[in-house]
């Protein structure tokens, strides 16, 4: 296949952001698609994966991943179909996830270890579901979950963001766990959603009422599991209600992302020495080797019938540096993915 007709679009970071990121920390160029070697493939993006991680890449200094240097294309991690291939790895036709960055398409090495791409399944699920459930998300959910937060039977587990990609993961994965399960986000839609569609066995609504009542309510034998996507003040809350021996798995804090000023850190994070209780950051690239062991679990309960993916998808890889807001705003609805062509 010849490449030298097509173009490629993508969006480079320009600056730093302060605060929330702005259309001028991107540029948007497009360049020519290069011939492919021996070894390399070409992927055309399908769609992008929109996290709320990535505005920590693009931040500088020391993390657990490198920050996305000025000039580079941004970091994405998207789903799209080889149209080229000289390697034994792939074949033309076959689709792939893995990391393909902000643009249109992805042209290296098939082996490349900041891609890591890998085959996926059509006919398993939709396209979108493997940015979700049975992509970087879901697995974040399941194995923060059950490997940080060990939540056993009968126990109360409490999620933030909860109606985020993260979130209704491990909702859904700890009710099949036998957990009762308590979610926290914001507007009754998104809470209804959460107890009538997910299965949760309440939400509170942060928006709308005081989260500590909330807690109080719907978690009267206290908290085992607090599972947190948000930081600042809700962990703080949630840290008044645990009980002996909780775990508390540090998944994110978007609440702090575009903070200008220091982060807020837990005020009352004594109630961990009280509890004799375990706060734990979670990385998901850790448990890569196991991803499988993710997606067989998940897809099952999904052909049951007993878990759900929802995905809020944006048109049109012009329309990234808004649809990227969108996390920070609280403005989707399930995980943010980004369309950027037709199969």
């Amino acid at each position: 296949m010849t490449t030298t007709a097509l173009m490629n679009q993508q969006f480079r970071l320009a600056a730093r952001p302060v605060g929330m990121p702005k259309r001028s920390d991107w540029e948007q160029i497009s360049e020519p698609v290069r011939e492919i070697n021996e070894g390399e493939i070409m992927i055309k993006v399908l769609y992008l994966s929109l996290d709320p991680a990535m505005r920590g890449w693009m931040n500088e200094g020391k993390s657990y991943i490198r920050p996305v240097a000025i000039g580079e294309t941004m970091r994405a991690g998207g789903v799209g179909v080889i149209v080229a291939s000289k390697s034994d790895k792939f074949a033309v036709g076959d689709t792939v996830s893995g990391g393909t960055g902000v643009q249109q398409y992805w042209v290296g090495a098939a082996d490349d270890k900041s891609g890591n791409f890998y085959k996926i399944f059509p006919a398993m699920a939709p396209l979108t579901t493997w940015l979700n459930t049975l992509g970087m998300p879901g697995m974040t959910g399941y194995f923060g979950l059950i490997e940080s937060g060990q939540p056993k039977a009968g126990e109360t587990v409490v999620v933030s963001g909860a109606a985020g990609a993260v979130g209704m993961t491990v909702g859904q994965v700890a009710k099949q766990l036998g957990c009762r399960v308590v979610g926290i986000a914001g507007g009754k839609e998104k809470c209804d959603f959460v107890v009538n569609e997910l299965g949760f066995d309440a939400c509170i609504d942060y928006k709308n009422s005081v989260v500590k009542d909330g807690l109080k309510e719907h978690c009267p034998n206290g908290v085992d599991v607090y599972f947190d996507n948000v930081g600042g003040e809700i962990l703080d809350t949630v840290l008044t209600r645990i009980n002996l021996r909780a775990r508390i798995v540090i998944c994110g804090a978007i609440s702090q992302y575009n903070n200008t000023t220091p982060v807020k850190g837990p005020a009352n994070y004594l109630s961990l020495l009280v509890n004799r209780a375990r706060m734990e950051g979670i990385v998901v690239f850790d448990y890569a080797d196991r991803y499988h062991l993710g997606v067989a679990a998940m897809s099952k309960w999904m052909q049951e019938g007993t878990f759900k993916s929802r995905e809020d998808v944006v048109d049109g890889l012009e329309n990234f540096p808004e649809a990227l807001l969108m996390l920070f705003e609280g403005k989707n609805f399930g995980k943010l993915v980004l369309k950027v062509a037709d199969a």
